[in-house]
């Protein structure tokens, strides 16, 4: 079961890594610093990534609006806040030394999600 529920989040992750990828390159093309444009493709991803984790990942069937449900929102938003926070340094600190943000974005992206599902695994959806 563990195979299956890691290869679902890898599923559920490529599809909101290509938007936060995409608008984090169109924040680039437009000019946005590479700080600003990680956090509002990190932000649109992680919209993405809720819905699909939460209904196809790890899904309990809980109700929508009840106590329970609630509680694995704020849980899923604090191990996205954790994954923002590895990607920001990662970016900012490859941006300060130089790095093209691309490539910083690619140690980030590898970085948090490793991070995030062992949170979501053993803290969000548990």
């Amino acid at each position: 079961m563990l195979r299956f529920t890691y290869v679902r989040y890898l599923l559920a992750s490529t599809v909101a890594l290509a938007v936060d990828s995409a608008l984090f390159l169109v924040g680039l093309q437009l000019g946005a610093s590479p700080l600003s444009a990680a956090a509002g493709g990190y932000a649109a991803g992680l919209l993405v990534h809720w819905f699909l984790s939460s209904r196809a990942v790890f899904s309990r069937g809980l109700a929508p609006g009840g106590a329970e449900r609630r509680q694995q929102q704020v849980l899923f938003l604090a191990s996205a806040l954790v994954g923002l926070a590895v990607t920001m340094l990662i970016v900012g600190g490859g941006a300060a030394l130089g790095l093209d943000p691309r490539i910083a974005k690619i140690g980030a992206i590898a970085s948090s999600f490793q991070l995030t599902y062992m949170l979501r695994k053993r803290l969000v959806f548990a």
